[in-house]
């Protein structure tokens, strides 16, 4: 996983646990299945669209 992959996931888990959500209840609002997220937040998928989607919702830096 890239430098940058390791920041997004990192920032990403963090906002859940601050906002106590649940990564299952982001999938349901992004509709797409929690391993797709997963994968995306982990940087085993490249969906940019979705890490904007993402970032967006979770109001954090997407780059």
């Amino acid at each position: 996983m890239s430098v940058e992959h390791q920041r997004f996931a990192v920032a990403v888990y963090a906002k859940l646990k601050a906002i106590n959500m649940k990564q299952s209840d982001l999938a349901k609002m992004l509709g797409i299945s929690n391993p797709y997220l997963s994968d995306i937040i982990n940087g085993k998928r490249d969906a940019l669209k979705v890490r904007k989607e993402i970032a967006e919702i979770l109001e954090i830096d997407g780059d």
